[in-house]
């Protein structure tokens, strides 16, 4: 689809208002070119002593019935024109945030925040300003050039107006340059604005980085060489503006010193009367206005069209991973996952991240997947909650192909506790009942009892109303972690996946956390993400990924009497367990030491 017909569909949502603002403008238009008329007769009248006081108010009572009119008309149109681009505006931005929710994480993956967001405003602004200010000058500037024109020729004279048009066919076909000129600058400007608007949020984002690692006047440097990019292609811009406006008001000033030269020849030799040659530097002065008028439109269609390019590059993006031809709704889900053959390679990799894992995971059983980083472990999550398509019988939710089970459906019997425990800038309470059936009280209280959470939220001055930051920066990572834990358990769902949830608390709040988890828990599948023994030994089947293989499945027992990686991982973290506790109780021992020998030398002081 090309530009125009994108930008059209949406311009006939409101052809209503375009066509009311255009048919005002043009009887504005119309009815403006009679007062050019009206003042020649006054002067004429004047002149030959011929108008009396009845002829003057009649010729005045006319101006003002215009100039009322005008007015009237002026306010319509732009009622109706400015309205319809600003409602074309909000369509837009109302249908390009449906469609990025429908796209796949990949796409997030690959397009950077502050890039989007200048789409979802700079550009859009832009494509208003196109369908909107624009139309408005290019229609008035024709209607009006024509109308005037005709005037010109008729009313005053032939020569005289052919003579004053010769700079203005200059002008429009320096525009016609200008424009394609123009283009390529400002598609180069949006990207630069795109790339310092991402700089910005990304340094704003990771704040408390920058500083710990004292960065400030790395990315200082950074952003300053991001401004001036900015800065250069605007300037690229503004440089081609400055030498074509100026030039512009100079062929202006030609067909001006024309008009008065040849014109008042005329009007001395009596060819044509004083008053039509004020009327004629008035049509010319209402010519101006269309030439540069045209200008401007020329820069707003050039503005616009490389935006609308750039938002009809987030639209023309297809999600891979939705419903196909084959999905059937399915019966409540009770939690049983197969596993077959899964084999799973992201785009842009090399080797598979997931290779053939077979499981049998019977509803109601807690799932525990152990491994190191970057063995694929969340991508295993990412695939249950069908984020990444998979080959056809490779995943089976209660028998039925994932592939077959609506989206909708699918996620809303899934509960998911993400890494980067991601909390909205909204309260507590908000947060925890997020895409929950029910938002009651009692039911968020309950979700942050079993989650721990609670005598932390009433600590707080506001409770369960307190707003946490951006991305919950006001909270502690344990705190976002159990929040986020809160949030999956309200949903009370038939699976809940934990992908690393509880590596920020602490043992104890642990291990109450998994008891509070087993009892609600009891005949719902769960699967548990981790890499603390500590936090899955219990589980009814751990699977240990290595290289995306699974290379171990089994019970904590059977596990460790393989010999393998489980009971290596197991042996390595108690070692360090116990190496820690050693560091501590020698540094407790070392505290005391000090302490009593302190206390001896004070004492001894004392007694001398």
């Amino acid at each position: 689809m090309n530009s125009f017909r994108f930008i059209w569909q949406y311009i006939q949502r409101y052809k209503f208002r375009y066509t009311a603002g255009i048919i005002t403008l043009f009887f504005v238009d119309f009815f403006n070119i009679f007062i050019p008329k009206v003042t020649g007769s006054i002067t004429d009248g004047l002149t030959a002593s011929s108008l009396t006081m009845s002829g003057i108010r009649r010729h005045l009572l006319a101006l003002f019935l215009l100039g009322a009119g005008l007015a009237l008309g002026r306010f319509l149109w732009r009622y109706f024109l400015f309205g319809a681009s600003r409602g074309i505006e909000r369509s837009l931005r109302d249908d390009m945030f449906a469609h990025l929710e429908t796209l796949d994480v990949e796409y997030y993956n690959e397009h950077k925040t502050g890039d989007l967001m200048t789409r979802f405003t700079s550009d859009l602004n832009m494509i208003r300003m196109a369908i909107g200010p624009a139309v408005i000058c290019v229609f008035d500037a024709t209607v009006m050039t024509v109308m005037v024109i005709a005037q010109m020729m008729v009313y005053v004279n032939v020569r005289l107006t052919l003579l004053a048009l010769i700079p203005m066919i200059l002008i429009c076909v320096g525009e016609i340059y200008y424009g394609k000129i123009m283009h390529p600058k400002y598609k180069a400007r949006q990207e630069a604005v795109s790339d310092l608007t991402d700089y910005v949020q990304e340094s704003f984002s990771g704040v408390r980085v920058i500083k710990a690692f004292v960065q400030e006047r790395a990315q200082m440097y950074g952003f300053l060489k991001a401004n001036q990019n900015t800065m250069d292609k605007n300037l690229t811009v503004v440089r081609l503006q400055a030498i074509v406006m100026p030039l512009l008001d100079v062929i202006i000033g030609f067909s001006s010193l024309i008009t008065l030269i040849y014109g008042g020849y005329l009007a001395l030799t009596g060819e044509i009367t004083l008053g039509r040659f004020v009327a004629f530097n008035q049509y010319i002065n209402m010519l101006v206005w269309p030439m540069l008028a045209c200008g401007d439109a020329i820069n707003m269609f050039s503005q616009g069209s490389a935006s609308i390019r750039r938002v009809q590059e987030v639209f023309q993006e297809k999600p891979m991973v939705q419903d196909n031809d084959q999905v059937v709704s399915a019966p409540k889900i009770r939690g049983e996952i197969t596993l077959s053959h899964l084999t799973f390679l992201h785009k842009g990799h090399s080797e598979p991240t997931l290779k053939d894992i077979n499981l049998e995971i019977p509803a109601g059983t807690t799932l525990a997947i152990i491994g190191r980083t970057g063995n694929g472990k969340s991508t295993l999550v990412n695939l249950l909650l069908h984020l990444y398509n998979t080959k056809p019988g490779m995943i089976l939710i209660d028998g039925q192909d994932i592939n077959t089970i609506p989206l909708k459906e699918l996620r809303e019997h899934i509960a998911y506790v993400p890494q980067d425990n991601f909390l909205f800038s909204d309260t507590l309470k908000s947060n925890i009942s997020f895409g929950a059936q029910e938002t009651d009280m009692d039911a968020v209280v309950r979700a942050a009892r079993a989650s721990c959470i609670h005598e932390n939220i009433v600590a707080f001055p506001d409770g369960y109303e307190t707003m946490v930051g951006e991305r919950g920066v006001t909270l502690s990572g344990g705190q976002k972690q159990r929040s986020s834990i809160a949030r999956a358990l309200i949903k009370d769902a038939p699976i809940l996946i934990l992908d690393d949830a509880l590596s920020a608390v602490d043992t104890d709040t642990e291990e109450q956390i998994l008891k509070n988890l087993k009892e609600n828990r009891r005949g719902k599948t769960t699967i548990l993400i981790a890499h603390r023994i500590s936090t899955i030994q219990n589980a009814d089947i751990i699977m240990v990924l290595e290289d995306g293989e699974a290379r171990e499945i089994g019970n904590h027992a059977s596990l460790m009497e393989l010999d393998g990686i489980y009971k290596d991982m197991f042996e390595k973290q108690q070692l360090e367990a116990a190496i820690g506790e050693k560091r501590a109780a020698l540094h407790t021992d070392f505290s005391d030491s000090n302490t009593r020998g302190s206390a001896r030398a004070v004492k001894g002081g004392t007694l001398s």
